[in-house]
């Protein structure tokens, strides 16, 4: 009785690496575009305002927020991208 139990959950734990319970949903879905339109947004942001910024205290952490920001959503992003792969 012990092994067919043990059958059993071993099934369905290999069936749930295959995809069969792992599905994505598409609230997992809407997250990662959500993360992906942010990383574009604030890798732009970056870019343009490094060419047009002050040099004042302000500015630099206006430049360090949206770093901040940047790698946040960007690494999100990849992270979601090398899990599903």
């Amino acid at each position: 009785m012990k092994k067919i139990l043990f059958l059993a959950l071993v099934s369905s734990f290999v069936m749930a690496d295959m995809g069969g319970w792992s599905q994505e949903t598409d609230e997992d879905k809407a997250q990662k575009v959500e993360a992906q339109r942010l990383c574009k947004i604030y890798t732009s942001k970056v870019s343009k305002y490094k060419e047009t910024m002050r040099n004042d205290d302000l500015s630099h952490a206006t430049l360090a927020n949206y770093e901040r920001l940047q790698s946040k959503y960007c690494l999100d992003s990849a992270a979601d991208e090398n899990s599903s792969h």
